[in-house]
């Protein structure tokens, strides 16, 4: 698949199956995707979102599944940025919950995030490998300028939120402990989640301009006055935020539909010097099979 230099903007939510559910949504479909990785957690909500403000396409794909069926450490990450590569999408927000690891940052904020720390052990974090390798820049892991279109949504819409915060990606799926929770602070780490990563990473290397946005559901385990984490505290927390998060998508999806800039964001030519293997030397079948995601420096 060839990308051409100006696609038409299509906004992919990676998040909650509930996010979907939006006023003036409309010739919605599920649609399903294969990828030379494998199938995506779920098949792809699309759509097209139109209101006074004008048209907006989007594509939805639940994280988990839809139910929840899968957990942090199995979701396919990599036929879910190829699947959502493979519709056309340019533009990707990660909607998540996460525990607080800051006092300033209470169950409800939503955090715009702008760094990561790996802590993952267990998932595979590339499309590139063996017979063509490829390093691309992860020193700025999320798009500055979707983060622009995110903060000016959160305030229109009056939530509380914070932009910059370092987002610490642990392997779960079980919760951290008490000298864990510790340590992470001792890092300047502001949130603490579970799916992130390697989808960031996965995005930088597709061509998509990602931005994430973390909704503090608890305290993690650090703070001594509040309650140990509890799925039920967690839930609860998320309902109470869905309207905000339904909002933020729905005027996220016009800014970028209208954004100027958005054809000559660097994260759409991230691959431009990231190829290192010789072109004699790369493996016919590693080509093939990333031809989806790389056919615009690989000529494919």
């Amino acid at each position: 698949m060839t990308q051409s230099t100006s696609p038409t903007p299509v906004l992919g939510i990676i998040g909650g199956s509930g996010l979907y559910d939006l006023p003036g949504l409309v010739d919605t479909r599920w649609v399903e995707v294969d990828t030379p990785w494998g199938a995506p957690s779920d098949a792809i909500f699309r759509g097209r979102l139109e209101t006074s403000a004008g048209s907006a396409e989007l594509a939805f794909l639940p994280r988990h599944g839809r139910g929840h069926r899968i957990p942090p450490s199995e979701v396919n990450y990599r036929a879910n940025i190829a699947a959502l590569k493979s519709l056309g999408v340019t533009d990707t927000l990660s909607l998540s919950a996460v525990g607080g690891l800051r006092a300033d940052l209470p169950p409800g904020t939503f955090v715009i995030v702008d760094q990561f720390i790996d802590r993952t052990t267990q998932r595979a974090g590339s499309f590139f490998g063996r017979g063509l390798v490829a390093h691309v820049s992860m020193a700025d892991p999320v798009c500055p300028r979707l983060g622009d279109h995110v903060e000016r949504a959160l305030k229109q819409q009056g939530v509380r939120h914070v932009r910059g915060g370092t987002y610490l990606c642990m392997e779960g799926p079980q919760f951290s402990t008490k000298a864990e929770s510790a340590m992470y602070r001792s890092w300047n780490a502001s949130v603490i989640g579970m799916t992130n990563l390697p989808e960031a990473k996965l995005a930088r290397e597709a061509e998509i301009c990602y931005a994430s946005v973390g909704m503090v559901t608890d305290f993690d385990c650090w703070h001594p006055g509040h309650d140990a984490v509890t799925v039920d505290a967690v839930i609860q927390v998320l309902l109470a935020n869905a309207g905000a998060a339904r909002a933020l998508v729905a005027g996220l999806a016009h800014t970028i539909t209208h954004d100027p800039e958005a054809a000559a964001c660097p994260c759409r030519t991230a691959l431009q010097h990231a190829l290192i293997t010789a072109p004699e030397a790369r493996d016919p079948a590693m080509v093939a099979r990333l031809a989806g995601i790389a056919g615009r420096v690989l000529g494919a």
